[in-house]
């Protein structure tokens, strides 16, 4: 059967038929035609945002003679701001009147593209005698997760570190809500600043004046760097997300905090 199939090669072969070919046969153009060779289909989004599936990033089908000018005419994709469930939030502002946090509930917040805070709580001072500096804006999500951080961790470690009459006076932060994408940039996903999840901690003032600045402290010996590194394992316990100045450059100067809802409950901590 083999032999005779080489055979039958060989006779084609010398009669000059044409084999067929495996995979994608390149177009060729007709003679005497003015018609442009169509272009091979990209594999990936063009840089009107569609692909060579026919459909937008956001997953919509384009029409038929679908031009870059009607792209530009669409108006940008709403996002919508998450809406607080009602029963959730009155605990929440429960459990932080409970804690002593002094705050106010404000207006809500959209500014456009996602940036917005359902219900917003503005905050002065996390624990009695703790104030936060400048006072931020946030979720209560957010707000609770700090004051038990500062609670139950943040200022026994304080103690432990510098001494039994040590008290947290300030905590002072970089950053509350803002409108912007992570890490400032002008491209990629939307900040959790932006939806009042995040709160990022430049310092730490206690009740003799002293100041602990946040900074990269992974090779530093002395007790400012046993307490740094010390509260920011324990605040994988509360947020769900925990950067420091180890983590990146972007970073070098505060630690973020955030509750970013993530599936089965995953953390992401460095």
């Amino acid at each position: 059967m083999r032999q005779a199939g080489i055979i039958l090669l060989c006779s084609l072969l010398a009669s000059g038929a044409t084999l067929p070919r495996h995979g994608p046969v390149p177009v060729e153009k007709p003679e005497n035609s003015s018609e442009p060779i169509p272009a091979p289909k990209p594999d990936g989004p063009t840089d009107n945002g569609s692909s060579a599936t026919g459909k937008m990033e956001s997953g919509r089908d384009l029409p038929p003679g679908w031009k870059d000018d009607a792209l530009d005419a669409m108006p940008p994709a709403i996002v919508e701001i998450e809406k607080e469930d009602p029963t959730a939030y009155a605990s929440c502002l429960d459990a932080l009147r409970t804690l002593g946090a002094s705050f106010t509930e404000a207006a809500r917040i959209d500014d456009g593209q996602g940036c917005g805070i359902d219900k917003p709580i503005e905050v002065t001072e996390i624990l009695p005698g703790v104030s936060l500096k400048p006072q931020g804006t946030m979720r209560c999500e957010t707000a609770l997760a700090l004051a038990r951080w500062i609670r139950e961790t943040a200022a026994p470690a304080a103690k432990a570190a510098f001494g039994p009459d040590t008290a947290i006076a300030t905590l002072n932060q970089a950053s509350s809500y803002v409108c912007r994408l992570r890490n400032n940039g002008t491209t990629g996903k939307i900040s959790e600043h932006a939806r009042g999840n995040a709160i990022d901690i430049a310092s730490f003032g206690l009740k003799d004046g002293k100041t602990i600045d946040i900074q990269p402290r992974d090779e530093d010996g002395t007790l400012n760097g046993a307490f740094q590194r010390a509260i920011t394992a324990t605040a994988c316990l509360y947020f769900t997300t925990v950067l420091d100045p180890g983590s990146d450059a972007a970073h070098e100067t505060h630690l973020h905090f955030d509750v970013i809802d993530r599936k089965n409950g995953y953390r992401y901590c460095r």
